[in-house]
């Protein structure tokens, strides 16, 4: 056997299994086999479009948990105290997504690790329960809080906020995308925790990257900060990260599955918790500029693409805090064009393959290039020249 042959032998063994897997094609896929179509997501690493498409480090390192039984608690826990580790924090665990750490985290803050208490749930008798947020950090999750039997306490300025705390108060929860649009900042809602000795549960779901995040906010005096997985890291949609003190760590542990109680349909699978750790070992070793740099080029291409449909206005739009990278922007005039956004956001889903944008209000949307493979931006473009021009 010749050299070159014997090479590319080793070559192709060493190779990744999609070598060997049939193409997947136009109706020749899992999904076609279930009739459900495989569609353009413009909206991002969203839940209802099933979150992120996982790097293949990630993938591999589920197949590889796959094969084996472990005991789930010391799992958990081992892979806790690895991802603490590299992020720097005190401490850390794989949650069943940011939604459950919010609840995990939630009860920790009720119960500080009373399994007595722990067992009570949701009946909060004898125990702080109230959750005290800003009014305009509502954002509908508050059921995440409530299902432990917790009371919402609304407030909008500093002087509500100190009026509110009181014996009762458990938790005081910050959501962290709607900063902006609150009366009082990330500093300030800290300063006042520590003061009343209240710990405090960031929701930063969304707002990786830039990685820094993962550690800053709990730098910055956040007790827990919670985030998703199948977002900016990568990771499996259905896990994500509760990061904090070790103490409410600890006592989140007991909150969810394998453990009885309230979190016991929390369950985050073997397989879930191995892949969220490659998962962040991938996400603190990429160059996010880089990453930045390849969306802005395609938001350029569809800005370049629809310079010369006459009635509509095209932007690149970088959103704050949250998912903050290029996004491609679209106005146009309702009225002018005969088009709603509703009629526009239609078209593109019914249209062959599906496409699924976000709809921003009266004439505009917008279209994340995020999670888009291949060319699927240019058949984006596309589509928007033929309905206008249309």
């Amino acid at each position: 056997m010749s050299q070159t042959r014997r090479n590319l032998l080793k070559a192709a063994a060493a190779t990744p299994l999609a070598s060997s897997a049939k193409t997947a094609v136009k109706g020749d896929n899992v999904y076609a086999k279930l009739g459900v179509k495989p569609v353009i997501n413009g909206m991002g690493t969203v839940t209802v479009l099933g979150g992120c498409l996982m790097p293949a480090e990630v993938v591999r390192a589920m197949d590889e948990a796959a094969g084996y039984f472990v005991q789930l608690p010391e799992l958990e826990r081992k892979a806790g105290e690895k991802i603490a580790e590299l992020l720097g924090v005190p401490g850390a665990m794989v949650t069943g997504g940011a939604a459950s750490g919010i609840t995990v985290g939630t009860v920790a803050c009720l119960c500080r690790g009373d399994q007595k208490k722990l067992q009570q749930l949701p009946d909060v008798t004898g125990m702080p329960h109230e959750v005290i947020q800003q009014k305009a950090h509502h954002s509908g999750y508050e059921h995440q809080m409530t299902l432990t039997g917790a009371k919402i306490i609304e407030v909008e300025t500093v002087a509500d906020l100190e009026a509110a705390v009181g014996p009762k108060t458990a938790m005081m929860f910050f959501l962290n995308k709607a900063e902006p649009d609150g009366k009082i900042n990330r500093a300030e809602w800290i300063r006042i925790a520590k003061k009343n000795n209240v710990p405090t549960l960031n929701d930063a779901a969304a707002d990786v990257p830039p990685k820094e995040r993962l550690w800053q906010y709990v730098k910055e005096g956040f007790d827990l900060v919670a985030f998703s997985g199948g977002k900016g890291m990568l990771g499996p949609q259905s896990a994500g990260l509760l990061l904090g003190r070790k103490d409410l760590i600890d006592a989140s542990f007991p909150a969810m599955s394998p453990a009885g109680g309230i979190g016991r349909g929390m369950k985050v699978a073997k397989e879930e918790i191995v892949g969220m750790v490659a998962a962040v070992e991938r996400f603190l070793k990429v160059d996010h500029a880089v990453e930045a740099r390849e969306l802005d080029r395609r938001v350029s291409e569809m800005i370049n693409a629809l310079s010369k449909v006459s009635g509509v206005k095209t932007s690149k739009h970088v959103p704050v805090i949250a998912n903050e990278l290029p996004h491609f922007q679209l106005e146009w005039d309702e009225k002018d064009s005969k088009m709603t956004t509703k009629q526009l956001v239609e078209k593109l889903q019914s249209g062959e393959p599906a496409i699924h944008v976000l709809p921003q209000g009266p004439g505009k949307i917008v279209v994340s290039v995020w999670m888009m493979t291949g060319q699927q931006h240019r058949v984006v473009a596309k589509r928007l020249g033929e309905i206008f021009r249309g």
